[in-house]
């Protein structure tokens, strides 16, 4: 494949330019309004792939167009360092976390400059770096302060391959994200962060523009539900303890049938009567096994053991029995149900497993409800068996029993969420120490401020323990109380990891302030983020916490607004050639080097943009390479090998020329906006080849010529950063062409004169007919009867009906 450009010869020459001016800074005392872009950072895993090209280039490519818009764009990158990998590594290579993450950021750093993108490298962060993690610490003391963070026993997601406890977001179908080991349930001491507290909030996104899927996903997850807290007395000696529910359902209170707790309850040991004793243990050890993925799976059997013990149902007085079952979660609602055979069908199945009784407490038109029920039903027409409520029409229920639990004090309206405080604990090594000191006198302590950072020590020993390495050198865990100065030991848990990218986003306003995260005019200056791009298997990770993060922020006065993120865009997954996810063993990735040493960072990064949709995704084949190069090529030899110029304002190739432009320049801004690259290209492509059709005609107008050549470079230059940026030059422009005003384009030079009306006959397609542009119905009628081709399948037949969409579609019903 001939190129009639060397990209060797100026990319080289290029990047070092720009990065000896520094052409890209974001200076913070800057006239021209702010537009804060941001790509999620990624993890230094040793060499970029082809995945983070496709995230990184085409925004790069949106960043760019806000810069020629006329804004001061902040497009910063780093590095989400801290994390289980480097762990790894480091066990398997025998070297220190710290020298392979930043040998590897080094590396991955140099990569990410040969793609051209005009990050502002000044305000680089590194998360494992001293600098930023102190104030990871920092923020955690703060959330303390204030009640945010706090430590608890709680059964935990343990992975027992990368020997520490996982969030619930990061055990997928019951497997550890990462390793894809089996997840175990642990009763741990834990640290977590208070995220319900913004739940309700955090269902709001009105000041924001975000895929529908994403806010969907979050709403599901924070899972909010509307009901009652009932208490039921527990008919056992010497248990004085309630046990309280929460229900969507109060109404069907009168049939419950028996009561559910989960295997951990801290009730089952007290309760349980010595003849169930042991069932009861051999389940609880049998559901310890467990995950919540298969405890949930609605395909599995429901199992579930009598503790002998009774509650009584504070309505009507009736004892009912209380079992365990592995299908209620200690982690959700209260670890605790009333079960309602009649009106849930988990409740029905579990009943008539082990015969237990089923009370109908709804009348239903095609229900007898005086024979043994076949099936639940949810509702009704009125309620039955309930006492006074009896005739209660199913639409007030809810209320009337509700109110009742209230005036008696045996229950109250409230709200529930599916969504769990966040838990931040890892029994790692290659994390941020958690800030805290445990004193025999005083409990938790929080670290000094002044003492910060917590430094992590170097070179220690990684044994599978389940706990962390931190725990075997005395000299770092043995501390004196910040309070009295007594012995005293450090927290050696380390912070998820998701801690650090929670507020990155912030720390790029000021990253090298050493006093404090960030000031406060930086943060007025630069947040929040306007747009944001990145994977959208982040929903209910990283881009929750960050929402929470932010609004906890918020409410310290240290930021503006409800939300990071104004605006979000998710890209797809860019795939192999063979259409499957890029992979070692399945032979398919597509190294990003060689295909940049080969054909160019611009023809690399192009060909990315233009394999489909980028919300879409899809697969790379570098055979598609030709066409981009071929279009460059002859972007090239259109701006270096111009015609005879002439003076020919009025000429029908220059009036030609001039509409193809400001259709282009219109197309292409629209293009942008809603980051449609790969219609960008195809329309500079198309753009390329109607200014190579002017050329060979052996002379073009000079101003419509020069017009369509500067707009053509501008409108690519987000595109293909280098090769504008040399064509410009040799263009004998200013530079640089990256700081130029985007092209406007004139209305009536970009109105189409004429369209193409697509003529169909009974809904299918039977000729193409070129209008003028704002043809009526009837025009548009008259010229679909004069087309043989129409004229052949209505064959003397009069419509009886026709459809005009204007200017797309006339459609002949006949």
């Amino acid at each position: 494949m001939a190129d009639r450009y060397d990209f060797h010869a100026f990319e080289n020459k290029w990047r070092e330019r720009w990065q000896a001016d520094n052409l890209y800074h974001a200076p913070d005392d800057d006239p021209r309004p702010k537009w804060y872009a941001l790509t999620m950072f990624p993890y230094p895993s040793g060499d970029l792939h082809t995945g983070h090209w496709y995230a990184m280039a085409p925004s790069d490519a949106a960043a760019r167009y806000r810069r020629m818009q006329g804004h001061n764009v902040m497009f910063p990158m780093g590095f989400d360092a801290f994390g289980l990998p480097a762990e790894n590594a480091a066990i398997k290579r025998g070297i220190d976390p710290a020298e392979w993450t930043f040998a590897n950021v080094d590396r991955m750093r140099s990569q990410l400059r040969l793609m051209g993108a005009s990050f502002d490298w000044d305000r680089e962060v590194v998360t494992a770096s001293p600098d930023y993690y102190k104030w990871t610490q920092w923020w955690f003391l703060q959330l303390y302060n204030r009640g945010l963070a706090y430590r608890a026993e709680a059964a935990a997601n343990w992975c027992p391959g990368c020997q520490t406890v996982l969030a619930n977001e990061q055990v997928v179908d019951g497997r550890c994200e990462r390793s894809d080991d089996v997840v175990e349930r642990r009763f741990l001491t834990q640290w977590f962060f208070r995220i319900t507290a913004y739940a309700e909030e955090l269902l709001k996104f009105d000041d924001v523009d975000w895929p529908e899927s994403i806010r969907t996903r979050q709403t599901n997850w924070i899972g909010r539900s509307e009901g009652a807290r009932l208490t039921f007395a527990v008919d056992a000696a010497g248990v004085d303890e309630p046990i309280t529910v929460f229900t969507t359902r109060p109404d069907t209170v009168y049939g419950a049938t028996f009561m559910v707790l989960a295997p951990e309850h801290p009730l089952v040991q007290r309760i349980t009567t010595p003849a169930q004793r042991e069932a009861v243990a051999n389940y609880v050890s049998q559901t310890a096994r467990q995950t919540e993925i298969e405890r949930l799976s609605t395909e599995k059997e429901k199992t579930g053991v009598f503790t002998g013990a009774y509650a009584v149902n504070p309505f009507n007085g009736a004892r009912i029995p209380i079992w365990i079952a592995d299908y209620v979660l200690v982690t959700y609602g209260t670890g605790a149900i009333m079960a309602v055979p009649a009106h849930d069908e988990r409740d029905f199945a579990f009943a008539r497993k082990y015969g237990l009784e089923v009370i109908p407490v709804f009348s239903h038109p095609e229900v007898d409800t005086s024979q043994p029920l076949t099936a639940a039903y949810a509702h009704g027409d009125r309620m039955i068996n309930s006492g006074p409520f009896d005739g209660t029409p199913d639409a007030e229920a809810f209320d009337r029993v509700s109110a009742y639990a209230e005036e008696r004090g045996f229950g109250e309206r409230t709200v529930n969420y599916r969504l769990r405080d966040w838990l931040i604990s890892r029994q790692r090594y290659w994390g941020a120490p958690i800030p805290m000191i445990h004193c025999p006198e005083h409990g938790a302590v929080p670290v000094p401020e002044s003492d910060l950072p917590v430094l992590l020590p170097r070179n220690v020993r990684f044994e599978p323990t389940g706990q962390s390495p931190l725990t075997q050198i005395d000299e770092w865990v043995n501390v004196p109380c910040p309070i009295d100065g007594k012995p005293a030991r450090r927290e050696t848990d380390t912070m998820d990891t998701f801690m650090c990218s929670s507020w990155y986003q912030m720390r790029f306003a000021d990253p090298h302030n050493p006093e404090r995260p960030f000031s406060t005019d930086a943060a007025r200056q630069w947040l929040p983020v306007d747009q944001y791009t990145g994977g959208g298997e982040h929903a209910v990770m990283h881009l929750l916490y960050s929402r929470f993060f932010w609004k906890a922020a918020r409410d310290m006065g240290l930021v503006e607004g409800g939300e990071p993120f104004l605006r979000l865009f998710n890209q797809g997954v860019i795939l192999g050639p063979d259409g499957n996810r890029m992979s070692k063993s399945r032979g398919n990735v597509v190294a990003p080097d060689d295909q940049v040493d080969k054909y160019g960072a611009d023809a690399f990064r192009c060909q990315l943009m233009f394999v489909g949709p980028w919300e879409q995704g899809g697969p790379y084949n570098p055979t598609g390479m030709a066409g981009i190069v071929r279009w460059l090529n002859r972007l090239w030899t259109v701006v270096t090998e111009p015609p005879a110029l002439v003076a020919e304002p009025e000429s029908d190739a220059a009036r030609s020329l001039r509409r193809v432009t400001h259709k282009t320049i219109r197309a292409v801004t629209g293009d942008v906006e809603r980051f449609s690259f790969n219609t960008m290209i195809s329309r500079l492509m198309e753009h390329t080849s109607a200014i190579q059709k002017a050329r060979e005609a052996g002379s073009c107008d000079t101003a419509a010529w020069n017009e369509a050549i500067e707009s053509t470079i501008l409108l690519t230059a987000p595109l293909a950063p280098y090769i504008t940026e040399e064509l410009w030059q040799l263009a004998g422009r200013s530079y640089s062409v990256h700081f130029q005003r985007w092209p406007s384009f004139d209305p009536d030079l970009a109105r189409d004169d004429e369209i193409e009306v697509v003529v169909q006959v009974n809904g299918k397609v039977r000729d193409r007919l070129v209008l003028p542009a704002g043809a009526s119905e009837a025009e548009a009628r008259d010229a679909a009867f004069a087309s043989p081709k129409i004229g052949e399948w209505l064959d003397g037949k009069q419509p009886r009906r026709v459809i005009y969409v204007p200017g797309k579609i006339l459609n002949l019903v006949v």
